[in-house]
């Protein structure tokens, strides 16, 4: 895996991630920080894909577990460290499961493999921050 960080705008702080799959990712500072709010913020990126990590494991989990999921939602909200390095130091993922007759052990199962198993994205930020978990479940009947 790779990827390729420019910086497009010597007047700020506006970087451009080319990544290995041929991707684009921008990423901009504050602007008390020398940025100009073009784009989120490096540790935005961070989170978010913590978030997708999760979010994917969980979809694919329900799929092969054969359960009529039809959407998952996933909301993170972190704290931060006061001090330098500015690591995280708590992430809580409340995730919203739609779909027809989840059973909420299947979609607690499937948080929880994501948690403890297949999320590198967790395993690596669980060493600065202790990391939670909510679930929601909606069911929506089949058409």
């Amino acid at each position: 895996m790779e990827c390729t960080i420019d910086w497009h705008d010597t007047e700020g702080m506006l970087f451009v991630s080319r990544t290995g799959s041929g991707h684009i990712i921008a990423m901009d500072g504050a602007p008390d920080g020398g940025g100009q709010n073009l784009a989120a913020r490096p540790m935005e990126t961070v989170l978010a894909g913590a978030g997708g990590c999760a979010a994917y494991d969980v979809v694919l989990i329900l799929k092969r577990g054969r359960h009529a999921i039809t959407d998952c939602r996933v909301k993170l909200t972190a704290e931060r460290a006061d001090t330098d390095p500015k690591v995280f130091t708590h992430i809580h993922y409340a995730f919203t499961v739609t779909g027809t007759k989840l059973p909420q052990a299947a979609v607690e199962r499937a948080v929880e493999l994501s948690k403890t198993k297949y999320c590198s994205a967790i395993a690596m930020l669980e060493s600065t921050a202790q990391i939670t978990s909510s679930i929601e479940i909606i069911d929506r009947p089949a058409a």
